[in-house]
């Protein structure tokens, strides 16, 4: 079954070497087939692009070579009964 987002992940996988040598090192935003940002910090990332845009509906990836950045696990904090 394919995740919410896996569009802009594949998108981010076959355009990774152009990507890299645009924005290497920062936090982008993928839309669909669009990069709709570039920021310094993955939290800018967020604040930003949801202003404009509802979470979950965009991707933000770490833009570097090679494959450290394309796992992240979260976790939450709230304790379910």
């Amino acid at each position: 079954m394919d995740s919410l987002l896996q569009n802009e992940f594949n998108y981010y996988l076959s355009h990774q070497t152009e990507l890299v040598a645009k924005y290497n090192g920062k936090f982008i935003v993928i839309k669909g087939t669009d990069v709709i940002g570039a920021y310094s910090s993955e939290f800018e990332a967020i604040s930003e692009t949801r202003k404009t845009h509802a979470l979950g509906t965009f991707l933000v990836q770490k833009c570097e070579p090679g494959d450290r950045g394309y796992t992240q696990t979260f976790h939450s904090r709230v304790v379910f009964a």
